[in-house]
């Protein structure tokens, strides 16, 4: 009975222990299942560390490069606005400069308007005289009246000839009826040398006849004296030859010059040019609405 019991817990102890193997070895089996499992999740972590190092890298330069983008945008609106203030400012001083243009030329054309009326005035009112006698005509927008010598004066006087009074009339008829003009009268002489007891020379013969008809004019025919001017040229603005006696019977001469009054003129075109400029910024204005 001893040696049956003893074989029978031998036997028992056998598979205990066959058994115990068994479940050590797929305890093992599970270890090293569990251990590769393990190291895989291990190996995904570091690959997702990794990708999230890189995505944050990747965030960050996005940012950065969205900053830099919004500065670059803010300089380019800035400069855009810049830029179309600076066309703004060139366009209307664009539109100043074509308006101070035009206000000079209306100026212009209103004075050439003038001298036209007053030339045609003065022609029509001395047109029964011979071209030899008087003269009207137009220099670089001045009425010049050239009143020959024979026609006005003897020979050496500064006295004014009864019958040249007609004309002088009839001059300064044109001249009261247009009080936006003054005139200067011009005594001119041909070069031959005069000495008398009166003159001495050219210069006083020519001061002397332009101041006789200064005075006639004044008080013959009512002319402002403030509006006239004297001037002895002597005979140094010829307009012929002294060289034979017609050249001289030319240049013998007394000549009215209409003066323009500039003081007016420039005001005109002053006046017009502060409209123009107004003018420019308020069709600015009007182009921005």
């Amino acid at each position: 009975m001893l040696l049956a019991g003893g074989l029978l817990v031998s036997c028992a102890s056998k598979k205990d222990l066959e058994a115990a193997l068994a479940k050590q070895q797929e305890t093992k089996e599970l270890l090293d299942t569990a251990t590769v499992k393990l190291n895989a999740c291990l190996s995904d972590e570091k690959a997702s560390q990794a990708r999230l190092e890189a995505l944050k890298d990747q965030i960050a330069n996005l940012k950065n490069s969205n900053s830099a983008l919004l500065n670059n945008q803010g300089e380019l609106v800035t400069l855009s606005t810049q830029g179309s203030r600076n066309l703004e400012r060139s366009l209307e001083s664009i539109r100043e400069k074509d308006l101070q243009i035009k206000s000079l030329n209306d100026a212009i054309t209103k004075k050439d308007s003038v001298t036209l009326a007053l030339v045609t005035s003065l022609k029509s009112s001395l047109g029964n005289l011979q071209d030899e006698d008087i003269n009207v005509n137009v220099e670089k927008g001045v009425v010049y009246i050239s009143i020959s010598d024979k026609l006005l004066f003897s020979s050496g006087s500064d006295r004014i000839n009864n019958n040249a009074k007609v004309v002088l009339g009839k001059v300064a008829k044109v001249v009261n009826d247009k009080p936006e003009i003054d005139i200067m009268v011009e005594g001119h002489t041909d070069n031959q040398p005069i000495s008398s007891a009166k003159f001495s020379d050219n210069w006083a013969l020519s001061t002397a006849r332009a101041t006789a008809v200064t005075r006639v004019l004044q008080e013959e025919f009512s002319v402002a004296p403030e509006r006239m001017t004297a001037a002895g040229r002597s005979y140094y603005i010829p307009v012929a030859s002294n060289d034979t006696a017609e050249g001289r019977s030319k240049n013998r001469r007394t000549r009215i010059v209409v003066l323009p009054k500039l003081d007016q003129f420039f005001d005109m075109v002053e006046k017009g040019m502060e409209e123009a400029k107004e003018n420019a910024k308020k069709e600015t204005e009007m182009n921005k609405n």
